[in-house]
């Protein structure tokens, strides 16, 4: 860990000049109480820099928070081993792609559904009854987050079947709130930035602009927050079902026997020390994952690298955080530049994946990411491994 200045931490070792000046930006805003912490995959975002810790006192930032309210991981771990599991796992990918819709805007066939009731439907139906929608989710906007709900998204959002250090089958995911998300996130992102206008010690950058707690923006946005990062825990929960269902359907037999679901794009209350005094804060967490002693999490790699499932340290200079991937180490445009499908292809081989589609999956190349070993080693401080993952089939959204 670097002190780079009494305000910012970091566990990088290869930041990029505009990352670092956008994390000095955050850092400095007069509602961040304490530190910014700048986790071992910290890159450059929109607004705050991904894979940034950011504790404020009273007040909440919507763009450190990002569009896709509560983003995480999901996976589980299954009774099976590699013997018990086919050559080939090329014939599911048709099922999983059936079951867990994937890519921009797709969601499940709703009237479709609801004349064949399945297991989605109904976990669905439950979480709406506990958890009401705010009353900016409404109209056609329900209706998005009820097509949508058990499904994957695009970009690097992914399922996985793994197996770990001793040969033990998991399914793993990434997902969050979907449209659902974004469009409310993207709303209280906007009010911010015009909200910017109008405020003297406004941050220079508007997209960094806050509100105070006991305004009726800040109250606005918390509701639409907790609503969004319950639904995207909610999402991934379905989805592990699911693929459950059709994993153990194709190779005819296992059960699950233990689960873990993590957020690592939202924001949470919690207490913590600074200065010698225990505050309660909003605690931040912009590509980053709780890891207080003994809190599980999950790191991926990235499609053809490792995964790891780990045990937090509770390092108190981190908020009690740790990376939440590997993180691009070039942006997507860079990456269809340097690299082709013929790179990708040789890069997934010996793996069940969408290898009809490299082309359109060329900015996904492990090549374009940190080496998920340097960033596992830079955090050693922050996290212990429990198990490391190794794909077996991949399966991404376009």
């Amino acid at each position: 860990m670097e002190i780079i200045t009494p305000r910012l931490y970091s566990w990088v070792t290869d930041l990029e000049e505009q990352a670092l000046q956008q994390a000095h930006r955050c850092a400095s805003l007069p509602v961040v109480t304490g530190h910014v912490a700048l986790m071992p995959d910290a890159h450059f975002g929109m607004g705050a820099t991904v894979g940034s810790v950011i504790p404020t006192q009273n007040a909440i930032i919507p763009s450190a928070v990002g569009v896709d309210v509560g983003c995480g991981m999901a996976a589980l771990r299954t009774d099976l081993h590699a013997d018990d599991l086919p050559d080939s796992l090329d014939g599911m990918l048709g099922h999983i792609t059936k079951a867990i819709p994937a890519g921009v805007g797709r969601g499940h066939d709703v009237k479709g559904r609801r004349t064949k009731e399945t297991t989605t439907s109904r976990a669905l139906d439950r979480w709406l009854s506990l958890n009401e929608p705010p009353e900016t989710v409404k109209g056609d906007l329900l209706a998005k987050a009820r097509s949508q709900f058990g499904t994957l998204g695009s970009g690097n959002h992914f399922f996985e079947v793994c197996l770990d250090e001793q040969d033990r089958v998991w399914l793993f995911l990434h997902s969050g709130s979907r449209g659902v998300g974004n469009v409310l996130a993207t709303r209280h992102i906007s009010r911010a930035g015009r909200l910017a206008q109008h405020v003297a010690d406004a941050p220079r950058d508007p997209t960094l602009m806050w509100f105070l707690q006991g305004s009726p923006d800040f109250a606005a946005y918390i509701a639409d927050m907790t609503w969004s990062q319950a639904y995207a825990f909610a999402n991934r929960e379905a989805m592990l079902t699911s693929a459950l269902d059709v994993f153990t359907t194709f190779v005819r037999r296992g059960k699950e026997v233990e689960r873990v679901n993590c957020h690592h794009n939202y924001a949470n209350r919690e207490t913590h020390v600074v200065d010698g005094v225990e505050r309660e804060m909003w605690i931040t967490r912009k590509g980053a994952i709780r890891a207080g002693k003994g809190d599980l999490g999950l790191i991926p790699g990235s499609m053809g690298t490792r995964s790891y499932v780990v045990k937090g340290l509770g390092n108190v200079e981190s908020w009690q955080s740790c990376s939440h991937g590997a993180g691009r180490r070039m942006s997507r445009s860079e990456a269809k530049r340097q690299f082709t499908s013929k790179d990708l292809r040789l890069q997934m081989e010996g793996r069940a994946w969408q290898s009809d589609m490299a082309e359109k999956l060329i900015d996904e190349i492990p090549s374009a990411y940190k080496d998920i070993d340097e960033v596992m080693f830079a955090q050693r401080d922050l996290v212990e491994i429990v198990h490391t993952l190794r794909q077996i089939l991949n399966y991404k959204g376009t």
